[in-house]
């Protein structure tokens, strides 16, 4: 089945788990270049897990993702030499670009969340009913 969780997918989705709380605390903790740069290290690694090296690679260097790609390898390289701050913001652009191809899947799946779903597909109706229509 292409969909099954094999042993080397769910340690990728646990290192990508990993990475995205490192990266968090890391922005929390004031910037903390050390967690920022585990993080990077957790998350990259758990993408070519999860997607395998041969997949990851081909993301990475395919033709229309070369500016998401040297946008995140740049803002990883500015973490390292110590300005955390401008590397997470180039490193967020990298990713909104590299994975710019993923939001319709995305978008199809915080849909079918059941509570979530509904806020994003009816805000109007959500804002409404909180402060009502006064007229």
């Amino acid at each position: 089945m292409a969909n099954e969780l094999t042993e080397q997918k769910k340690v990728g989705l646990g290192l990508v788990g990993f990475g995205i709380l490192f990266s968090f605390l890391g922005i929390l903790l004031f910037f903390d270049r050390g967690l920022l740069a585990l993080g990077n290290i957790f998350w990259l690694s758990g993408i070519a897990l999860l997607l395998g090296w041969r997949s990851t690679l081909n993301l990475f260097t395919n033709r229309s993702n070369y500016k998401g790609s040297i946008a995140f390898l740049l803002g990883i390289f500015f973490i390292f030499v110590r300005w955390p701050v401008v590397g997470i913001i180039v490193e967020m652009y990298g990713c909104i670009v590299l994975f710019s191809g993923f939001w319709p899947s995305i978008k199809v799946f915080l849909y079918q969340i059941p509570v979530f779903g509904w806020i994003l597909q009816y805000p109007i109706l959500l804002i409404n009913r909180f402060w009502g229509s006064s007229g």
